[in-house]
C-alpha cells in the first residue's frame, strides 16, 4: 500500500498566509500545505466507498489494504478508535493536539514499536520545526516533507533510526527515554508541563503526587486540580511521600511531581522545622539511592532554590539548603537535567 502525503500541513498549511506569529514568520511561503493524502493512487480520505480490496476501518479513519496493511488517520479532536485486529503499520496523527492519544494507540495494541507514526497536520501550534523534533524524539515519531510517499508494505526493523531522505519511506523512531531525567525551575516556569510532555506519547505511566490534596485552602486546591485535569485520563495517580518503595516496584515509567512538596512533607512527619533535622538527611540519602538503581524511567520535577532571596527564617534556610544539596546530587546521577525557564528548558 503506498501511501502518498502531497501535503502534511494544518488546513491553513503551515505557514499560515498572513500570520505574523514567531512560528508562521520563521518559515518561507508553502514550507507545508495542507494535509492530503492518497492512497494508491485511487483512494482518498475519508476512506468511504472504496474499490474492490480495499476496506474501512475506524469510522473511515482507518484502511486495510488488498495485502492486509493498515493505515490510520487520527486528526485533531478525533478519539482514539477501540482496539482490535493488529497493529496499523502507518499512523499519520495530529500531534499537536492532546499527544497522549499516542500512548492511548499504543495502550490498546493499535500501535507498537513497529508502527510508522508520522506527525502531520502541523501548523504553529508548535513554534519552530527544531521544537516540534524535539518533542518527536520523545515520543517515537517523525516528520516527512510533502510529497513523501510511504510504502506500508515495506519490513521495518525494531528500535531502527528514522532516515530523513525525501520520498523514501522512513523507519519506525525509538523513543529517546532517558533512565532518570531531572527537570528544575522556579514557580510557573512550566516545569511540570515540559515533564508531561516528554512522556505524552508512554502507553503507562505513574504520574507520583507527593504534595497535599490542598483541603482547606482553597488556592492549592486549585493547583492539584489544574494539574490533574491537564494529566492524561490514562495515567495513574500515586499519591506518596515513599518515594524509595515507588521507585524501586515501577515496572513503567514515573513522574514524580515534585520533589520541593515532597521534602517539605518529611520535614513536616519528622518535626524537621524546629526540631532534629537528622532523619531528613537520612530520608534524602535514602532518595539518592533508590534514584541511582531505578529500573523505570523517571522524570522528576523539582523548584531551583538557588536564584531567590534568601529565606528569613531559620527553618526556610534550612529548607532550602536541604532542597538545593538534593537537587545537585540527583542531578549527579541523572541522564538528562534541565532548567526550565518560561517554558523553554535549557539542558545543563
Amino acid at each position: 500500500m503506498k501511501v502518498l502525503l502531497t501535503g502534511t500541513a494544518g488546513a491553513a498549511g503551515w505557514p499560515e498566509p498572513g500570520c505574523r506569529c514567531a512560528s508562521c514568520s520563521g518559515l518561507p511561503h508553502g514550507h507545508r500545505r495542507p494535509f492530503e493524502v492518497v492512497v494508491d493512487g485511487v483512494v482518498h480520505a475519508p476512506f468511504r466507498d472504496l474499490p474492490d480490496g480495499y476496506r474501512s476501518r475506524a469510522g473511515g479513519l482507518g484502511l486495510a489494504g488488498p495485502g492486509g496493511s493498515r493505515l490510520l488517520l487520527l486528526p485533531r479532536g478525533q478519539e482514539v478508535p477501540e482496539g482490535g485486529g493488529p497493529p496499523y503499520d502507518i499512523v499519520l496523527i495530529d500531534l499537536l493536539d492532546r499527544p497522549e492519544r499516542l500512548g492511548e494507540l499504543r495502550r490498546a495494541g493499535l500501535a507498537d514499536e513497529r508502527t510508522l507514526v508520522v506527525a502531520a497536520w502541523l501548523d504553529h501550534r508548535v513554534r519552530s520545526e527544531e521544537e516540534l523534533a524535539r518533542r518527536l524524539r520523545w515520543w517515537g515519531a517523525v516528520t516527512v516533507p510533502d510529497g513523501t510517499e510511504l510504502d506500508a508494505g515495506v519490513p521495518r526493523a525494531r528500535h531502527e533510526t528514522p532516515r530523513r531522505m525525501p520520498h523514501e519511506t522512513p523507519r519506525p523512531a525509538r523513543r529517546e527515554t532517558p533512565r532518570r531525567a531531572l527537570l528544575l525551575g522556579g514557580s510557573r516556569s512550566g516545569k511540570s508541563a515540559e515533564a508531561e510532555l516528554r512522556l505524552a506519547a508512554e502507553p503507562y505511566v505513574s504520574y507520583v503526587a507527593t504534595g497535599p490534596e490542598g483541603a482547606g485552602d482553597g488556592e492549592w486546591a486549585a493547583r492539584v486540580r489544574a494539574h490533574r485535569e491537564r494529566r492524561p485520563a490514562h495515567w495513574e495517580t500515586v499519591e506518596t511521600t515513599d518515594l524509595v518503595s515507588v521507585i524501586a516496584e515501577a515496572t513503567a515509567p514515573l513522574l514524580v511531581d515534585g520533589l520541593g512538596t515532597w521534602l517539605a512533607a518529611v520535614f513536616d512527619e519528622h518535626g524537621a522545622w524546629e526540631g532534629d533535622r537528622a532523619p531528613v538527611g537520612e530520608r534524602c540519602d535514602a532518595l539518592v539511592a533508590a534514584w541511582r538503581q531505578a529500573r523505570a524511567p523517571i522524570v522528576a520535577v523539582s523548584d531551583e532554590v538557588g536564584m531567590g532571596v534568601v529565606p528569613a527564617t531559620a527553618s526556610g534556610r534550612a529548607f532550602r539548603d536541604a532542597l538545593g544539596r538534593l537537587n545537585e546530587r540527583l542531578a549527579a546521577e541523572s541522564e538528562y537535567v534541565a532548567l526550565v525557564v518560561a517554558g523553554r528548558p535549557l539542558e545543563l
